[in-house]
């Protein structure tokens, strides 16, 4: 069985791993680099591998970094099928296509040719499958099957068995994807893996410790308080999928039980509120929400509703927030300040010192939250320099990706069978601490391949 890191590997994003065995390949996951700006160059680089030989694609979960190129493996020749589960496949149709608007014009602006069209998310669409965690999909000698993996609703680990034999059995290999911070407000917490021989997996905070995340509800209630007393306006950079809504859950419950006066409190993202109503399509199915987001829907509780909350979908409606005088809270994306309406937030508050701006969630390097969180004292937004003279705080408890001692906890229910782990989906410096870790306390074989290794299994 040979494996090739196509993507992924001492980066955060473009994860894309190419499976090998008996002439048969497989993808797992096909994402977009992402960092100073949407178009990266390496979108534009010819894949690693020619994509009419791929027979299958497999997706461990709908983020962009795990998705994004998608249309473009269509465009170069693939024809095969994709596999994810019910979620992941409504999120990313949305996803997909609100990428493709935002790449075009990046793609002008860099005298570019579009990476995708249209058209092609939805010729995807239509290779694309649902499955459910723990339905056994053949692909060749392949076997695979989704684990869920706590990050996002309807993220998986992906378990692969190859037709190989070792020691007797069949030779297996797990993909962890994006492992979930335990616990989720909303979903549940990730499924550990007992049998793997090979592992893969992300370490996006392998060298880092989220505070409690119990602690994470009161830290914003205090920042919200702090800064509607300051007389300031609180902006979110939030990512669309997964963030915005347990911001919201975690909102709801703060205004509901009074620990925090009614502000209005916009959701400045048309994305975000189109991936909210598929949350809400699947509030009721208990394979993906946890147990108290479930008691609470079914106690007539609408989570994702409540006084003084509001929904800005038209751009009319967007403009119109800067009239709403402070304080305020306004939730707009994108996540790392890399495009959306959050900059025109940003434009307008950052240099009022009576307001905050939160991050709540990884800034990847060269985005404009990232420069921003490092204390950068002026920033370029739109072409205009923008001071930043507004509070800057981070609640790393809101990451949605495990931290150090939760990534060597999955690590660790395998530990008996694990011939070697390679550390993927994360900033050289950070996969390399978790490596260290992983050799030190599991006595695992570990290492940090670089993109375009190949390894036999």
């Amino acid at each position: 069985m040979k494996l090739t890191f196509c993507g992924g590997a001492r980066s955060v994003t473009g994860a894309n791993y190419l499976l090998e065995s008996n002439k048969t390949k497989i993808l797992i996951d096909c994402g977009l680099h992402q960092g100073s700006n949407y178009c990266e160059r390496h979108n534009f680089e010819p894949f690693l591998y020619d994509p009419k030989e791929i027979e299958a694609v497999f997706i461990t979960h709908a983020h962009i970094d795990h998705i994004g190129r998608l249309p473009k493996l269509f465009r170069d020749g693939f024809r095969g099928k994709i596999y994810s589960t019910r979620p992941t496949k409504d999120f990313a149709e949305l996803l997909l296509l609100d990428s493709e608007h935002i790449l075009k014009q990046e793609a002008e602006h860099h005298k570019k040719p579009p990476l995708y069209e249209i058209n092609d998310v939805n010729e995807i669409m239509k290779l694309w499958e649902k499955r459910s965690y723990h339905e056994k999909i053949k692909v060749g000698g392949f076997e695979i099957e989704f684990y869920d993996a706590g990050h996002i609703l309807g993220s998986a680990s992906i378990l692969v068995s190859c037709p190989e034999l070792v020691e007797g059995r069949l030779k297996k290999i797990v993909f962890s994807g994006d492992l979930g911070n335990v616990p989720a407000p909303l979903i549940k917490i990730i499924e550990y893996i007992n049998n793997a021989d090979y592992a893969l997996i992300e370490s996006v905070y392998g060298g880092r410790v989220h505070e409690e995340p119990e602690k994470r509800k009161d830290i914003l209630e205090d920042l919200i308080e702090e800064t509607m007393k300051a007389g300031g306006v609180l902006m979110i950079p939030a990512f669309a999928l997964e963030r915005t809504q347990e911001l919201l859950f975690e909102l709801n419950e703060l205004v509901e039980n009074g620990r925090i006066r009614q502000v209005p409190i916009f959701i400045d993202s048309p994305l975000a509120i189109r991936l909210t109503a598929v949350y809400q399509k699947y509030s009721t199915d208990t394979n993906y929400f946890n147990k108290q987001a479930i008691d609470l829907i079914k106690g007539g509780d609408a989570i994702f509703n409540f006084p003084e909350l509001k929904m800005t979908l038209t751009t009319t409606q967007s403009r119109e927030i800067a009239n709403v005088p402070a304080p305020k809270v306004i939730i707009a994306g994108a996540g790392m300040s890399n495009g959306g309406r959050i900059l025109h937030h940003e434009r307008r508050y950052l240099s009022s010192p009576e307001s905050t701006i939160l991050f709540a969630g990884y800034q990847t390097k060269g985005s404009l939250g990232r420069l921003i969180l490092d204390g950068a004292k002026i920033v370029k937004i739109f072409s205009e320099e923008v001071l930043v003279r507004c509070r800057v705080k981070i609640i790393s408890g809101y990451s949605a990706h495990a931290d150090q001692p939760q990534l060597l906890k999955w690590l660790g229910a395998m530990r008996g069978h694990l011939k070697e782990v390679f550390m993927v989906q994360g900033e050289e410096d950070q996969a390399a601490v978790l490596a260290q870790k992983a050799r030190d306390e599991l006595a695992i074989a570990a290492r940090v391949p670089v993109m375009g290794e190949s390894v036999m299994l």
